[in-house]
């Protein structure tokens, strides 16, 4: 997807660290890096897909772009540049206040992963879309009330549905309001934290698949995040791999599908259910333990203490990201080229 043009989204070095307090005034004694120096470009059109277990940081790197960390955890430490291309030029998120960060919130929306938790329950569905569209947008009402109601017949769901509330829907059409929601002020950049995860599995590939048809028909730009790695590559141009917090690797959807390389990359692989429940598993990596605590991370490589490779220098040096050639970056210096 990358046309020559400068990135839509450069994320450089992006850093966020939560403060851990305690005694009787509630001092900082630690710090978690829930994100340690995460770079990544997205391009217009693009979805890149950030997978990776519970605990692996992803969803803070959505959060940090939202630029929503910040009002979730007053104290939070973070660094690093959040880059979106405007048609005003290119604007560092990272670090704007609510005031400096409202001409831009029209530019970038969220679907959240818990249909059931992210739709107020007070409010109805006109209420839900209205919202963001009288905020951030110079629409009249009727121009408005004509939007909301393409969108909702857009999503699946009636114009009529405007005046219910959210818990007269399943958990699909609640998760179609939220898609509605986020497409009301015409983004070009949708964040998309496990949007199907917390669905049925039946109703997830009709939500996938409404997401894939109003990319083509809106032209928009996904960052997709799931742990789902046979649903990120289902809708990815790109995959990243992240694991405690950084990128283990990275490159072109359908090459990290086939032909992971990052021992990380391979377990989250080998863990993908396969459709014939007889087939043969006796290849699958099994990964010991839990993934480790940001807290306290292993010295070195983070995966270390899980990988079944490892070898002593792995426990010196944190790897960096290596270019394999081809838009492939790994962060392991055991993994040389295809395995």
């Amino acid at each position: 997807m990358n046309d020559g043009r400068a990135p839509l989204l450069s994320v450089r070095d992006l850093r966020v660290a939560f403060p851990v307090t305690g005694g009787v005034l509630r001092r900082t004694i630690a710090e978690v890096r829930a994100v340690n120096g995460v770079s990544f470009d997205l391009h217009e059109g693009e979805v890149l897909g950030l997978v990776g277990e519970s605990g692996s940081g992803k969803t803070t790197v959505g959060r940090a772009i939202m630029n929503i960390v910040r009002f979730l955890s007053p104290d939070v430490r973070l660094s690093g540049r959040i880059l979106l291309r405007t048609p005003q030029g290119t604007i560092d998120l990272n670090g704007l206040g609510g005031r400096a960060m409202r001409p831009h919130r029209a530019d970038i929306s969220m679907i959240f992963q818990d249909p059931y938790a992210s739709l107020n329950p007070r409010m109805t569905v006109r209420q839900i879309l209205d919202g963001p569209l009288a905020l951030h947008t110079d629409l009249d009402r009727a121009e408005r009330q004509r939007r909301m109601d393409a969108l909702l017949e857009r999503v699946g769901l009636r114009s009529e549905h405007a005046g219910r509330y959210p818990h007269e829907f399943s958990g699909g059409q609640r998760q179609r309001i939220g898609i509605a929601r986020a497409l009301a002020t015409r983004p070009r950049l949708i964040i998309a934290d496990e949007p199907v995860s917390a669905l049925d599995v039946s109703v997830q590939a009709q939500v996938v698949n409404l997401m894939h048809e109003l990319k083509e028909e809106f032209g928009l730009t996904y960052l997709f995040i799931a742990h789902d790695l046979s649903v990120v590559h289902h809708v990815s141009d790109r995959i990243a791999v992240m694991y405690l917090g950084e990128i283990a690797e990275i490159g072109d959807a359908e090459a990290v599908y086939r032909d992971p390389r990052h021992p990380y990359a391979r377990a989250l692989l080998s863990a993908v259910p396969r459709p014939h429940p007889g087939a043969d598993r006796t290849d699958r990596i099994r990964l010991e333990g839990d993934i480790p605590t940001p807290l306290a991370r292993p010295s070195g490589c983070g995966f270390r203490t899980r990988c079944p490779a490892a070898v002593e220098r792995c426990a010196q040096q944190a790897p960096r990201l290596e270019d394999q050639g081809e838009g492939r970056w790994v962060a392991c210096p055991e993994v040389r080229g295809s395995s």
